[in-house]
């Protein structure tokens, strides 16, 4: 069986550092930090106070009163980005187009915490007294597939519709399981990318009482410091990223604009520890690894790595031992950074994140940065002979880009993208 060609025809986006694509991209470029201090709460008596919020949103700009209770703002996210891309893709507009055939994955590393938090928060105030009082939108809105499923009503989309669920893997996943889906002929479109909200009480102080994330609180905008030897933790970020995969047949019969091509996914498990990355990076080897087969390419073959990156002690220093293993002297030559220094970790949405941000450096031949890296500043554990695309962005062809994701429970996933071409 021939597999099919996929193109990415659509972004949308809806992040720390911009409310739509190209805001995002620009500011990206241009080294801007999302971090500031928590507006969602009173994070006064929290380790951590700040984190990468999404700015400037007004839910009623875009949902009315009776669909607002519907919906949590991690699936709000998730509808705004898809409407974004839905648009940009021009999909709706093509002729006959067969929604029996155009399917979504949205991911979600953890969903509507929000509102689990607020529910069951009620119940330990009020339900002694007044037993169980819950709001009947409760489950529906909490769960994690549930972005999908209003996506694919509010356009009558009938093919693949689910979620996926792998932490902060979720969304690597997520477009990954949509490459597959279409190249098999499963499908002419899906629209796919994650959706996360979780900087809430429960979340902060979760993510605080393991000691994961940075209590810079009188510098949060440096806070994110990816291969920093001074990094204490990442830092939390929110919102959605959503691409539209196709077909490429199907995306030129309609004269779609092409960003980028998918080119491959690899997936695989550390097998090691609850949370930790495995210290030697093996399981984020065998990631990166499985991409390059799937993808029929070579390590000189890729020019950019959009690492995960968290600004974590252990987690930076083994998906650099990775990289090192596995490209050689390629290694040296292709650009590695983590914008996570400037968005934060939006978990199980950082994967679209991120490869919206390989596709884009893919079409506009441009790495964009780690930023907050200072001089001297440097981890004897890390080879900085590698080329760390460090607080300005980098002008140089981008013929291929890896984009790397791991999650809690050891899931790793690895998605590649390249320049389109007849």
């Amino acid at each position: 069986m021939e597999l099919k060609r996929v193109v990415v025809t659509g972004l949308g986006a809806i992040t720390p550092i911009g409310n739509d694509v190209e805001t995002t991209w620009l500011n990206a470029v241009a080294g801007k930090s999302g971090a500031a201090p928590i507006t969602h709460f009173d994070a006064s008596k929290f380790k951590t106070q700040f984190a990468c919020e999404v700015k400037g949103y007004n839910a009623n700009e875009h949902f009315d009163r009776k669909k607002l209770r519907q919906l949590d703002l991690y699936a709000q996210y998730g509808i705004v980005a898809a409407r974004q891309a839905v648009a940009d893709s021009g999909i709706e507009e093509a002729a006959n187009l067969n929604r029996d055939r155009v399917g979504v994955i949205v991911a979600a590393g953890i969903g509507g915490l929000h509102t689990f938090e607020e529910e069951a928060g009620y119940y330990a105030v009020n339900g002694a007294e007044q037993g169980p009082k819950y709001n009947p939108f409760f489950i529906p809105k909490m769960i994690a597939d549930i972005a999908s499923g209003h996506i694919s009503m509010e356009y009558g989309y009938h093919g693949p519709n689910f979620g996926v669920v792998s932490a902060c893997a979720s969304s690597n996943n997520a477009i990954i399981d949509a490459f597959n889906l279409i190249r098999l002929g499963k499908a002419d479109a899906i629209v796919t990318g994650g959706a996360e909200a979780a900087i809430f009480p429960a979340g902060v102080g979760g993510f605080n009482s393991m000691h994961a994330l940075s209590t810079r609180n009188d510098s949060p905008e440096t806070a994110s410091r990816p291969f920093s030897a001074s990094r204490d933790g990442f830092v939390m970020g929110e919102g959605s990223v959503v691409l539209i995969l196709e077909e490429l047949e199907h995306a030129k019969a309609r004269g779609a604009k092409i960003y980028a091509e998918i080119a491959g996914g690899g997936m695989s498990a550390d097998a090691h520890h609850l949370t930790a990355t495995h210290p030697e990076g093996l399981g984020a080897k065998l990631a990166m690894s499985n991409a390059l087969e799937d993808a029929g390419m070579k390590p000189e073959d890729i020019d950019y790595i959009n690492v995960h990156g968290t600004s974590t002690p252990v987690g930076d220093i083994s998906e650099v031992k990775a990289i090192v293993e596995l490209f050689g002297d390629q290694a040296h030559k292709l650009n590695i950074s983590s914008t996570k220094s400037m968005t934060g970790h939006l978990l199980g949405a950082t994967g679209a994140l991120e490869a919206m941000f390989s596709v884009l450096a893919v079409k506009n031949d441009i790495v964009p940065p780690t930023i907050n890296h200072e001089e001297g500043d440097n981890d004897e554990n890390i080879d900085y002979t590698l080329n760390f695309t460090f607080n300005k962005a980098e002008n140089r062809p981008v013929r291929a880009a890896l984009s790397n994701s791991f999650g809690f429970g050891g899931h790793n996933a690895t998605v590649i993208v390249k320049k389109y071409e007849e």
